[in-house]
């Protein structure tokens, strides 16, 4: 059973940062790729970033790229998400996601690949 725990959300200006937080619970001898999804006001729930096992790849959605950047301490169970230059559009519910992976490279780009979800931190920018 894996369960994720997001931290972090808040209220920001434009042009503001904030970093989310994701601790996560999962098997010992598991891999997992990792990522951020968002849901706004009247939006469907939308890939924001995602991060390999290992660490050494990371995606990113077009309208977070060089905004946003994800990451992961394995030791401590904890994925990131540093938030830059925030923009109103940028509103939205946050959740950490996780997938079961066989290779320690893989990624997941689609809301509907993770298996597991958080309960969500909203993100409130202000303009």
């Amino acid at each position: 059973q894996v369960e994720l725990v997001e931290s972090g959300g808040g209220l920001v200006q434009a042009g503001g940062s904030l970093r989310l937080t994701c601790a996560a619970s999962t098997p010992t001898r598991s891999m997992y790729a990792m990522g951020w999804c968002r849901k706004g006001p009247g939006k469907d729930r939308e890939f924001v970033g995602g991060i390999s096992w290992s660490g050494g790849n990371t995606h990113y959605a077009d309208s977070v790229k060089g905004r946003f950047t994800i990451s992961r301490d394995n030791a401590k169970n904890m994925i990131y998400l540093q938030m830059d230059s925030l923009k109103p559009e940028d509103t939205a519910v946050y959740y950490c996601a996780a997938g079961a992976s066989y290779i320690s490279t893989s990624i997941y780009l689609e809301p509907n690949e993770y298996d597991y979800w958080g309960q969500g931190t909203q993100v409130t920018v202000s303009s």
